[in-house]
């Protein structure tokens, strides 16, 4: 009995670092878009996904070091947080992003045209 609990509670530190992988890479994505996609894609501002997914990061860091069960509420708040943001707000803006580094074939003789 005892090594199926021990064999269960490594399966749910396992997800909960997976959960925080992806909270992570929420949050990156997120400062790394530019304030002006957000409102052109009609989303929220930047400043209010930032603090939504710094949340979900430091509640997510929680889970993954076990001060946080899996099982409680806030971790899993936490995952949809981020999920949301990466399923519906990261395609929406992505469009919008600035492109760096795409080379000299559109630079005219003041910049991009």
């Amino acid at each position: 009995m005892f090594q199926v609990q021990s064999t269960l509670a490594y399966f749910f530190w396992l997800i909960a670092i997976i959960a925080f992988v992806f909270e992570v890479w929420a949050l990156i994505d997120a400062v790394r878009t530019p304030a002006p996609a957000y409102e052109a894609a009609g989303k929220q501002t930047k400043q209010i996904w930032l603090i939504i997914l710094g949340i979900a990061n430091v509640i997510g860091l929680g889970g993954a070091a076990n001060f946080l069960t899996i099982l409680s509420m806030l971790p899993i708040v936490a995952f949809i947080a981020a999920a949301i943001y990466l399923a519906d707000v990261r395609p929406a803006v992505k469009q919008y992003r600035n492109r760096r580094g795409g080379g000299s074939s559109n630079m005219g003789p003041y910049g991009p045209w």
